[in-house]
């Protein structure tokens, strides 16, 4: 067979060995094991390492259960705030040029770069009995700090900038043509807002409402310190957790830990689901593409 022997074909310059390939994936693989897979696993194994009885049983404690709908009930009124927060603050930026709106920027950020008990502390000084406000509120029936007003205000103020981080490229990105043209069209301001700038933002919304609901159930910092680590009344799901810990029931802390697990690993898949949407609406902000996600 008289052909000529085949060339292997070249690897281009910029290409990485694929030795070194190799090596960066079993690193990320091996990282991701030891610090995410194992732990992971550990904690359910730990829940049910009683048997599944005690670990409902774990669940069902009146304690339990007390600190769940804490944590529920802080969420539910926490997300809708920020949520509202970031559209109002989104639209604002998005849509108008005012002084000091890059100061907004900036203060939009500030829980980001303040640590949690800082910023419980904070809540302390100014709504604390001692304080001149809190007094007051005190003189007349309303009590914050060690009550749920105060784990409420704490939780709020961790997680505001999250919706409104989330909404306020995606809004930068889509423009206002099609709002311009609904107006023309005759469209009235709610019925713009309902059926054009919404729907536009819509996957960047509930993005930054299902990053915003993981934080405010999972905050631990800021809360404790505004809680007063009141069993039963200002104990939330990280809180009562630490409560099993110390007091070494290992099982009822793993089982309501399981919980917090399962929702970090819910809003994973949220959060991978709707990065599919949000990544072109981003891109057509930075001139890649101009496609809006349907």
């Amino acid at each position: 067979m008289g052909g000529q022997p085949q060339r292997e074909p070249k690897r281009p310059g910029t290409a990485d060995p694929p030795m070194v390939r190799l090596a960066l994936i079993a690193i990320a693989l091996v990282f991701l094991a030891l610090f995410i897979f194992i732990p992971v696993l550990a904690v359910f194994a730990e829940a049910l390492r009683k048997g599944v009885g005690a670990y409902f049983a774990a669940i069902a404690d009146p304690e339990a259960r007390a600190a769940i709908r804490l944590t529920l009930m802080t969420a539910a009124i926490a997300v809708p705030l920020n949520v509202t927060f970031g559209i109002a603050a989104s639209w604002a930026i998005a849509r108008f040029d005012f002084p000091g709106k890059q100061t907004l920027l900036t203060l939009i950020d500030i829980p980001f770069s303040v640590s949690p008990v800082i910023a419980g502390m904070l809540f302390v000084l100014l709504l604390g009995v001692r304080a001149p406000l809190g007094a007051f509120l005190a003189d007349h029936g309303v009590r914050v700090i060690f009550a749920e007003p105060g784990i409420v205000l704490a939780t709020i103020f961790v997680t505001f900038p999250l919706a409104a981080r989330e909404l306020i490229p995606i809004m930068q990105a889509v423009g206002s043509e099609e709002e311009e043209a609904a107006i023309v069209l005759g469209a009235g301001g709610w019925q713009m807002f309902f059926r054009v700038t919404i729907p536009n933002v819509k996957w960047g919304l509930l993005y930054g409402l299902v990053l915003c609901n993981a934080r405010a159930m999972g905050e631990f910092g800021a809360v404790s310190v505004v809680s007063g680590h009141i069993r039963g009344h200002t104990i939330t799901m990280p809180l009562y957790v630490e409560i099993l810990y110390d007091d070494y029931q290992f099982v009822a802390a793993f089982a309501v830990s399981s919980l917090l697990t399962l929702l970090a690993i819910a809003t994973l898949i949220a959060r991978r689901f709707l990065e599919r949407r949000v990544v072109p609406v981003k891109q057509a902000h930075d001139g890649l593409t101009v496609k809006v996600a349907p």
